[in-house]
């Protein structure tokens, strides 16, 4: 049966227009300090890592969608003084899915370890938690246009399980040293943590198979975020937790199997035939196109 027009339709394509409007907003009513060139940079080297990722690997076509969500992912999130720093961090996000892979997904979610590799190696390099505010209507904003994402690409339950983990530890430790509820509310009002939630951790190419284990990974990067920003007092203890918990998804997967992730019904029905196809080497070109591409 042929699919439909709708499903068809790649979600990666309303995560890259959402991305690029909270950019654009950023810039226009929140004065980012991020000038346009140096978000080009970031786009530019993504892009530019693709294609060669894309070459290098044998591939005969040349898809820009994930390497422009890693580019505008780095513009909102991550900054720095060095414009050759900016180039590396779009360089090994994109460079990374190619790099450092089982089977046919990348281990670590593209943009977090670039960032996280960075804030290791350069003390030139800073995450803007902050630059979002804390206005209740933004949120809320973030909230409707990621929660349309990740529904589009069926990852909706890690957000959903991670926020509300993340809700209970942050307000069960305020409670528990009596804290007024000003001071947790005040930490859920955070931009960036949205940011993370519904367009980070909800990668579907870095989470578990199965709706069990993907509940189990958003139980553990919530509770070692906790951890990292509350017993260990570091900042950007989202970021840290998930590339320790990426880690850890081979596991569950074996553990707990589930349904290979495929952005369009095409893709799963490709992926069908391949299984019946008579040449080994025609279902490993396949195969590679359709996870390296993504």
């Amino acid at each position: 049966m042929t699919p439909s027009r709708r499903d068809e339709f790649d979600p990666r394509l309303y995560q890259i227009a959402t991305l690029g409007a909270l950019l654009i907003y950023g810039w226009t009513w929140l004065d980012f300090d991020i000038t346009p060139p140096r978000a080009g940079l970031f786009i530019a080297s993504a892009l530019a890592a693709q294609w060669i990722g894309t070459r290098l690997s044998g591939l005969t076509r040349f898809d820009p969608r994930s390497a422009l969500i890693s580019g505008l992912s780095l513009c909102l999130l991550f900054r720095t003084s060095e414009p050759w720093l900016a180039v590396a961090a779009g360089a090994i996000a994109v460079g990374s899915k190619f790099a450092v892979r089982l089977g046919a997904k990348h281990l670590f979610n593209p943009t977090n370890i670039a960032v996280v590799l960075l804030l290791l190696l350069s003390d030139r390099v800073w995450v803007s938690p902050g630059q979002w505010g804390n206005v209740a209507w933004f949120a809320f904003l973030m909230a409707c246009a990621g929660s349309v994402v990740v529904t589009r690409a069926a990852r909706a339950d890690v957000t959903f399980v991670f926020l509300a983990s993340w809700v209970l530890l942050v307000s069960g430790r305020s409670w528990w040293l009596g804290e007024p509820l000003a001071i947790p509310l005040h930490r859920f009002q955070s931009g960036a943590l949205l940011l993370f939630a519904f367009f980070m951790i909800s990668d579907p190419r870095t989470t578990p198979d199965s709706r069990v284990g993907r509940v189990l990974f958003a139980l553990l990067v919530a509770a070692g975020a906790w951890y990292v920003q509350f017993r260990l007092f570091r900042t950007n203890g989202f970021l840290w937790s998930l590339a320790a918990c990426s880690c850890v998804v081979p596991l569950l997967d074996r553990w707990l199997p589930g349904p290979v992730h495929a952005w369009t019904q095409s893709q799963i029905a490709s992926a069908k035939d391949d299984s019946h196809a008579s040449s080994d080497r025609r279902r490993a070109l396949d195969a590679g196109a359709s996870a390296l591409a993504r």
